[in-house]
């Protein structure tokens, strides 16, 4: 995803391969709002590839409403978000794999779409439910592509970002928000109607395909 840049290229390859300072970690998180989702999209071409290898991992998943938060979830939540952003380096896939749109499992380097599917799959063990966890699809400011992971609470959508070692609301950041995957089926993609990214939406398919 990342690997699709624009504009002054070590500009963008530092704000995608390099996470923010944050503050130390603080479990008073504020209150979001729920991303709004609609019609069906195609999926990443990367997503695509993944689910061929992976396809336990792209079909219907278990009904779940938002989860209510705790401050025990909130740990696990900052936890990881912060433990792969440090051990993970953040390396584009032409520098990984010579070809862009490569999404897989990092061992120890891997694009945003690398970081954002680990903290998925580790959420998820540590007992998060699927429908909660969701790929999302992304423009930063500068119109490159991005990706992130969606949590879903009962107080509204947070973002896992590798740009970002806070979890934040994700009316708080400052992407346009083009795609996700759906609640309901981890191999279907929905556009997000008010995110700033439907308007992008054309444009993200055809540059991420």
């Amino acid at each position: 995803m990342s690997t699709r840049l624009r504009g002054p290229l070590l500009a963008v390859l530092f704000l995608c391969l390099s996470p923010a300072v944050a503050p130390a970690a603080s479990l008073l998180v504020p209150d979001s709002s729920a991303m709004a989702v609609g019609a069906a999209m195609p999926m990443p071409s990367g997503h695509r590839e993944f689910c061929l290898a992976h396809p336990q991992e792209c079909g219907p998943v278990v009904a779940a409403d938002p989860i209510e938060m705790t401050p025990a979830r909130w740990r696990t939540i900052w936890k990881v978000n912060r433990a792969v952003n440090a051990t993970i380096r953040g390396r584009t896939d032409m520098e990984i794999f010579g070809r862009e749109e490569v999404w897989t499992y990092p061992d120890t380097e891997g694009d945003c779409e690398d970081f954002a599917l680990l903290k998925r799959r580790q959420l998820i063990e540590a007992g998060f439910p699927e429908a909660d966890l969701l790929m999302t699809t992304v423009r930063l400011e500068d119109g490159s592509g991005h990706a992130v992971l969606t949590l879903r609470t009962s107080d509204g959508d947070y973002v896992l970002d590798n740009l970002e070692n806070r979890v934040l609301p994700w009316r708080e950041t400052a992407y346009d928000y083009v795609r996700r995957q759906s609640s309901a089926n981890a191999g279907l993609w929905l556009s997000i109607e008010n995110g700033g990214g439907t308007r992008l939406a054309l444009e993200s398919v055809s540059k991420s395909n």
